[in-house]
């Protein structure tokens, strides 16, 4: 399939809400300007579609910490968790905050800070040129605390995956992710202070804005990591939200560099998550096994919204082919894959 590239600077919506393009690019190149969202004749009623998010992570050799600050337009959701991977200790809270009081996020992933603050608790993520830095106070994390501060750098060339989908009558998903970002600091976690090392440890970004239907379902694999040879290496692959005809997410990011990929066969059963999944591509640029250790199980039920994750983390091993041809090999690739579905 042809891969369209969007074209900027210029904006995400027109004047009448219509997407200005589809497509994907390995850099921000459209304003988020979801003021403009128009889908329904009371415009109030538009904020209760939109859905933004930022959603950080970082892997290290023996754990994984994620931290979010997300609207989804009626509710404000914050939530952390952390995984030990040589145990499977696991903490997750979530905040529910009616109107997302305490909640603000910037319009667009090149600058600005996502922050909430309340309840005694305080998240700040914010990104001023090639740093993204993130402060975190969590008092009351299960039996614990969890603290954090943590710098990602993204030099000026570093790709990244961006796609605008379409999602029929107005609706659309605007996303960008970014594997392999260096990370520097520490997370204090039950009375432990974690280093934060680049040289093993590396961030990803889920940064998400869109205005999507009431029931949602994605599958959505990433993994930022190391080859044998220290080279970087990134998954993002994905499917089942939209219109993809213009681009995939799909892709894997060495060095730095998108690898742009089309359409991914996946083959898993949500009978049984536990089970392996393969991902391979029709033209043999990819072939992977993924094995799960680990499974999050994330639900939540308030009538209106409700959520059902299954993210599962494991291993990946295959090959993925350059776009110049050479072959890598990719062994024991910590990551995870996940299937979600929304009514929100």
């Amino acid at each position: 399939m042809e891969q369209k590239m969007l074209k900027g600077p210029g904006k995400l919506l027109d004047a009448q809400g219509n997407l200005t393009q589809a497509g994907w690019a390995p850099q921000q190149v459209l304003d988020c300007n979801l003021e403009n969202s128009h889908f329904y004749k009371l415009k109030f009623l538009q904020g209760m579609r939109t859905k933004v998010w930022d959603y950080y992570a970082v892997t290290t050799p023996t754990h994984f910490f994620s931290f979010t600050i997300s609207d989804i337009g009626y509710l404000g959701m914050v939530f952390a968790y952390v995984i030990e991977f040589a145990t499977g200790k696991y903490e997750e809270q979530t905040l529910t905050i009616p109107f997302a009081a305490g909640v603000s996020i910037p319009r667009n992933s090149t600058e600005g800070e996502s922050v909430y603050v309340g309840g005694g608790k305080t998240l700040r993520f914010k990104v001023e040129g090639e740093k993204r830095t993130l402060f975190v106070r969590w008092p009351g994390f299960g039996k614990t605390t969890l603290n954090a501060e943590l710098e990602f750098t993204v030099p000026a060339n570093h790709e990244s995956m961006v796609v605008v989908i379409p999602i029929k009558d107005k609706r659309f998903y605007y996303n960008r992710k970014i594997n392999c970002m260096p990370a520097n600091g520490w997370v204090e976690y039950q009375d432990k202070k974690y280093a934060i090392d680049p040289e093993t440890s590396l961030g990803n970004l889920d940064w998400g804005r869109g205005v999507w239907e009431y029931e949602s379902y994605w599958v959505w694999s990433s993994a930022s990591g190391f080859l044998e040879d220290k080279r970087k290496i990134g998954l993002n692959l994905g499917f089942g939200f939209g219109d993809t005809s213009a681009a995939t997410e799909n892709c894997f990011i060495l060095d730095g560099k998108v690898q742009k990929l089309g359409i991914i066969d996946y083959k898993y059963s949500n009978l049984d998550f536990k089970a392996p999944w393969t991902m391979t591509c029709p033209n043999g640029r990819l072939d992977l096994v993924f094995t799960p250790f680990f499974e999050r199980v994330a639900k939540t039920d308030l009538k209106v919204l409700r959520s059902e994750v299954h993210q599962m983390f494991g291993k990946y091993n295959g090959t993925v082919v350059t776009d110049d041809g050479k072959k890598i090999v990719i062994k024991d690739l910590i990551g995870w894959s996940e299937e979600h579905n929304a009514k929100w």
